[in-house]
């Protein structure tokens, strides 16, 4: 089955319209979109990152279902400007075989995700603002369904250009290597953020990946955000891919911050 690391790291990482807005502007996720944000959390400050996800994809007479029980990333601000980042996935994937489900259910833990991110520049006029990113995935962790033989390692710079009060732009270049191929993986993302409300927001997003030897894998989605308080957020996204891998994927989750 074809699925996009993106996804498959962490359900969603995001570009947050919170960030726009400067009555909610402390509390910026790397949720629900796959856009990761170009802010670290506060010194000394934990964020939790939890969701659910569900996605499909059909391919001849085979069906590939894959639910996500828990996605969770938390984010510690170990400095100023510098995060710590620890996630992992608990998955269960399906396979229908024209139309009889397959007995073998591969389900547990995705690898142990440990990584950081580093604010570089500040938003000043044309040049945006930056952060750089790195994560490791640790295989010996991993359900064995799900456990790949070597170290997947990743890397991305991320982006963030205000448009106006309520609108934003952020994108990410970088690359990334697992799944046991030696080829990279070079990923893309590209959101469009939008406060329709002090406390709700709207995105739209394209992002995917390309690969050295293989089929480029292109993907969208779009969805909502709704801040509860200051503190605490909820969300849910839907999206699908231009290319095949995915015909279907919904996904619902929380974020909330523990202050130092």
């Amino acid at each position: 089955m074809k699925k996009c690391m993106v996804i498959f790291l962490l359900a969603a990482p995001s570009l947050s319209v919170a960030q726009e807005n400067e009555t909610v502007e402390d509390l910026v996720t790397d949720r629900p979109d796959a856009t990761e944000s170009s802010r670290a959390v506060p010194l000394h400050s934990l964020q939790v990152e939890t969701g659910i996800f569900y996605e499909s994809f059909k391919e001849t007479e085979s069906h590939f279902e894959t639910i996500g029980y828990n996605t969770t990333l938390l984010r510690y601000g170990l400095f100023k400007n510098f995060e710590l980042r620890v996630g992992w996935n608990l998955e269960e994937t399906r396979t229908t075989f024209t139309n009889s489900q397959l007995a073998d259910v591969a389900s547990g833990f995705s690898p142990l995700l440990l990584g950081m991110k580093v604010e570089l520049l500040e938003e000043n006029g044309w040049m945006p603002e930056i952060a750089l990113l790195g994560h490791i995935q640790m295989p010996f962790l991993a359900a064995t369904a799900f456990r790949p033989e070597n170290t997947g390692v990743d890397f991305r710079f991320s982006a963030a250009h205000t448009l106006s009060e309520a609108s934003s732009i952020g994108y990410n270049l970088g690359a990334q290597w697992g799944n046991d191929s030696p080829e990279a993986a070079y990923v893309y993302t590209l959101a469009y953020g939008y406060s329709l409300t002090d406390n709700i927001g709207l995105y739209a997003e394209v992002y995917g990946d390309l690969l050295e030897n293989s089929k480029a894998n292109h993907f969208c989605d779009a969805g909502i955000t709704y801040l509860i308080k200051k503190n605490i957020q909820l969300d849910a996204t839907i999206g699908r891919s231009f290319t095949e891998g995915q015909d279907l994927l919904v996904s619902a989750g929380v974020s909330f911050r523990i202050p130092k």
